[in-house]
């Protein structure tokens, strides 16, 4: 009677023994010598994967190759190569990824960032942001945001530092999208995107504008004119042309449509801020004329607001002496410009004007941008007076 044939065991380098079976997964190859073994099989990406060594026994190749196939059973499976290059990828520093990011960023209509915004992105990462730069995305965590934006805090930048948080939220949320961070490190800081300096925004009062209008150098009171009646931004004032105003009875039509920012290239003509800035804007009765008067010998693309040669943009740099002059005048020395645009907001919207057609008349794109622009004058006794008026009739 024949005798049962004993089955081949197979020994790996732990010392663990177990049947030899033909490899039904993957293949395995002793090397030229017959000591040690290679092992590669076929993913499901149709390439042949060797591993990354040669083993000492064939039950250590064969482990290796179970390992893989329980990968791909599982679903958790990545090619090797593409683990390397996302090990690389997730090597890379803050910096390095911010410079791409920046470089490939569009905003919500496609289109890339505009100069003044991608230049200033730069700046934050290659200022407040530049302490986080030089660690890699694996070893961002909240704790060191937390840490990074508490010391940038403490230089009492509170703006810049908000939008220095608010740039490295973007960054992150994008990084977790990439899949080279697990979860996004700014989380825990309640308000870091909107911490404010706490210097309000005072417009000025009807007396006080009427001092400003009367001191102002001449033929910048067109300027303040358009900003206090008609809410314009400076960018978007300086920006304006003959050809954007229409001169009626009784009224100016103004059409925004640009507005011009200050770059490393110098001041240049752009887009307005968002697209809700592109509008028309009516100002009426005797601020109309002033703007109709300044407007009156220039046509076609002559600026309403030039600089000094007549042809460039007015920088606020220049501009500022004359305002300040102005506002000083008015006992307002604490007032920068951009309170007129306030001023425009707070008149509009006492006219009885809806969240909505505030929004219109100054180019906000937001409910809370437009909130901002509202200030409660001084109108208390005239309310209250139509309070009582209302309860003695009822």
């Amino acid at each position: 009677m024949a005798t049962k044939r004993k089955a081949a065991e197979i020994t790996d380098s732990l010392g663990r023994t177990r049947k030899a079976e033909r490899a039904s997964f993957g293949k395995i190859r002793a090397t030229a010598g017959g000591k040690r073994f290679h092992a590669s099989y076929v993913g499901p990406d149709g390439v042949r994967h060797n591993a990354p060594m040669t083993y000492d026994t064939r039950g250590d190749a064969e482990t290796w190759l179970g390992g893989e196939r329980a990968a791909m059973a599982s679903g958790s499976w990545t090619s090797p190569g593409a683990g390397a290059a996302a090990a690389t990828a997730k090597a890379q520093t803050l910096g390095q990824y911010a410079e791409t990011w920046i470089a490939e960023r569009t905003n919500a209509k496609g289109d890339k960032l505009k100069p003044r915004t991608r230049e200033e992105y730069t700046r934050l990462a290659a200022g407040p942001l530049a302490d986080l730069g030089a660690l890699t995305l694996s070893a961002l965590t909240p704790a060191k945001v937390r840490t990074w934006r508490t010391a940038q805090m403490d230089t009492g930048k509170k703006t810049q530092t908000s939008r220095a948080y608010g740039l490295l939220n973007a960054i992150c949320a994008t990084a977790v999208l990439d899949g080279l961070l697990a979860s996004n490190p700014c989380v825990g800081i309640r308000g870091g995107q909107s911490t404010h300096t706490g210097r309000k925004v005072i417009p000025p009062t009807d007396e006080e504008l009427d001092v400003i209008l009367e001191a102002i150098t001449p033929r910048y009171r067109a300027l303040v004119i358009v900003a206090a009646i008609g809410g314009l931004r400076y960018g978007e004032a300086t920006a304006l042309r003959a050809k954007d105003v229409v001169v009626e009875p009784d009224v100016v039509r103004i059409k925004v449509e640009r507005g011009v920012v200050r770059t490393s290239r110098g001041i240049v003509s752009g887009d307005t801020k968002s697209d809700a800035g592109v509008r028309p804007v009516a100002i009426f009765g005797p601020d109309a004329a002033i703007i109709a008067e300044h407007v009156r010998e220039k046509i076609g693309d002559a600026l309403l607001f030039p600089a000094a040669d007549g042809e460039g943009f007015l920088a606020q740099s220049a501009f500022w002496r004359h305002w300040n002059e102005a506002r000083t005048a008015a006992g307002r020395g604490d007032m920068p410009f951009h309170a007129l645009r306030h001023y425009a907001g707070t008149r509009y919207a006492q006219t009885g004007a809806t969240l909505a057609e505030t929004m219109k008349r100054l180019g906000h794109s937001t409910p809370g941008a437009a909130m901002r622009y509202q200030h409660g004058g001084n109108r208390d006794d005239e309310l209250a007076a139509r309070m009582s008026r209302r309860s003695t009739t009822a």
